[in-house]
């Protein structure tokens, strides 16, 4: 199971936008830059966070964007289900209302399927922004994780 580059970007994007939390905007052509991320896919990827309250666009000379929230309350979780949409290995265990299948009260390897989805569920929403910019300065300053 891989995700999408939509996923790996939102949430590179995020981090960017964390490092830059209360010092102001960045724009998308920044971030664009700083991650060599092309341009347009990133707008696509915006207008997803900007409609569910991840990010908040300020217009102007000195606009962009900003987190919609500290970074400790943005989990990799809620970004990768923005962007990416529920998380799940398979249709039959994602939650949503349109997962018809009529073989789930026989299917021998559904709850395999939901553990999956419950574990990795659990380990997207363990992590928050806050953390991802704590580790990457830990690691830039040669700070050992395991300390």
């Amino acid at each position: 199971m891989k995700l999408s580059t939509r996923g790996q970007y939102g949430v590179r994007a995020l981090v960017q936008l964390s490092y830059n939390y209360e010092k102001g905007p960045l724009s998308l052509r920044e971030i664009s830059e700083i991650e060599g991320i092309s341009y347009q896919y990133l707008e696509q990827i915006f207008l997803d966070l900007k409609k569910h309250y991840l990010v908040k666009s300020l217009r102007g000379a000195k606009g962009g964007y900003v987190l919609a929230k500290p970074p400790n309350n943005i989990t990799v979780g809620d970004i990768i289900k923005v962007v990416e949409g529920p998380i799940a290995p398979v249709s039959c265990v994602d939650n949503s209302e349109n997962n018809d299948c009529d073989r789930s009260s026989i299917c021998a390897p559904r709850n395999v399927w939901k553990e999956l989805r419950d574990r990795i569920t659990e380990v997207l929403d363990e992590f928050t922004l806050e953390d991802l910019v704590s580790d990457s300065s830990n690691e830039k300053s040669g700070g050992d994780y395991n300390e």
